[in-house]
This record gives C-alpha cells, sequence and structure tokens, in this order.
C-alpha cells in the first residue's frame, strides 16, 4: 500500500467482538524491484495495446530503428540457435537484438521487449515446438504481429526441429511464410542469407 514518509501512524486492530489480546508494529520496508514476465496475450484488444506500446517506443527513438534484426525465440533454443546465429550475424554486419545481450539485471521484460520489437527493422523469429509453449514468446510475436498490420514486413521465420505439418496445425499463416530452416542449412548459411535478406528488403545492406 502507498504510505505517508512523515507523520503519525495509527493501527487499528479488528478483534471480530472478541476479548482478546494483541500487538503490533509497524515496519516500512524499501519496495523491491520486481522483473514482469509478460503474460499471454490474445484477442483484439490485447493486439491493440501491444500496438500502443509499440508506438510510445517508436516515439522515443524518432531517429529510426537502432537494430537491423530482433531475434525472438524460446529459452531452449537459445544455445543451439539464437545465440550462435545472433554471433554470426553481427560479423556479417548486422546490429541484433538478443534479449541476454540487451536486458540487464533488473530490467523490466515487457518494456525492454516493446522496445527491442519497436526499434528493429526485421525480426528473426525462431519457431520450434518450445516457441508455441512459452507466453512470452507469444508476446514478442503479437507485437511483430501489430507491427505487420501497420503494413510493414518484418518478420523473417527460422524452423527449428518442427515440420510444415506440424505448423500447419499450429499457425497456418507462419507455415505460409517462406522460412530458413536448421534442418536442412547450418547457421553460418541462415546468417548470410538473412543478411542478404535484410539488405535487400531494407534496400542495402546493413552497416
Amino acid at each position: 500500500m502507498t504510505v505517508p514518509s512523515s507523520g503519525r501512524w495509527n493501527v487499528v486492530v479488528d478483534r471480530g467482538g472478541y476479548a482478546v489480546n494483541a500487538t503490533a508494529s509497524v515496519r516500512v520496508e524499501r519496495q523491491r524491484q520486481r522483473i514482469l514476465l509478460p503474460e499471454r496475450n490474445s484477442g483484439s484488444g490485447s493486439i491493440a495495446e501491444i500496438g500502443k506500446n509499440l508506438a510510445e517506443s517508436r516515439s522515443v527513438n524518432s531517429g529510426g530503428p537502432s537494430h537491423d534484426v530482433f531475434i525472438s525465440h524460446a529459452s531452449e533454443d537459445k544455445a543451439e540457435v539464437a545465440r550462435p546465429l545472433h554471433d554470426m550475424a553481427v560479423e556479417h554486419g548486422l546490429t541484433v537484438w538478443l534479449d541476454e545481450v540487451h536486458l540487464k539485471v533488473g530490467s523490466s521484460l515487457r518494456r525492454g521487449i516493446d522496445r527491442g520489437v519497436a526499434n528493429s527493422r526485421f525480426a528473426v523469429v525462431v519457431l520450434s515446438p518450445a516457441f508455441f509453449e512459452k507466453n512470452w514468446t507469444q508476446y514478442e510475436l503479437d507485437g511483430l504481429v501489430a507491427r505487420e498490420m501497420g503494413g510493414e514486413q518484418i518478420i523473417l521465420p527460422i524452423w527449428h526441429n518442427i515440420s510444415k505439418d506440424e505448423l500447419l496445425r499450429i499457425s497456418s499463416s507462419l507455415a505460409d511464410r517462406i522460412a530458413l530452416n536448421t534442418g536442412s542449412s547450418t547457421l553460418a548459411d541462415i546468417a548470410r542469407d538473412l543478411a542478404d535478406a535484410v539488405a535487400g528488403l531494407a534496400g542495402g545492406r546493413a552497416a
């Protein structure tokens, strides 16, 4: 609860009509910072809310996107895909947003993700079984869809340990997109293809 910083405090103990002996004390603790995990979002209301957050985030960075690529992934796919892909993409001259690089201890995950999504030209989405089981990856995907509803083509999917039939059962709209696949290409090849795709879609290779 919100408490005054000075003045006299009164503590009231409700005995509920019973005769009891009671003691009471008050202790003021400094508020602890909490890292809030985004809740799963669904429906047009949540999309609208995310779109509003993205607009606010982009207005803060009105000079344009600060990253070429945002990597959306499940934590289970970080070591095998997301982290090495980040490093390889950087070697190709791309500026890449990855949670463990840009979010520090105590940071708000929700705000950090919103800023990352809003201020990246494109989003690499590592679609895997684990991706669709996580609430916060769905939150990221909702934010990316909100941007695409505004006419931007930003989602660059990568299939990882998932087949087209499986993806069709989960999301036919994602299965219909041309995607890279870790089952048929090395991460080095995928990083090179992503750099070429970003260069082509953005009208020139990133610095």
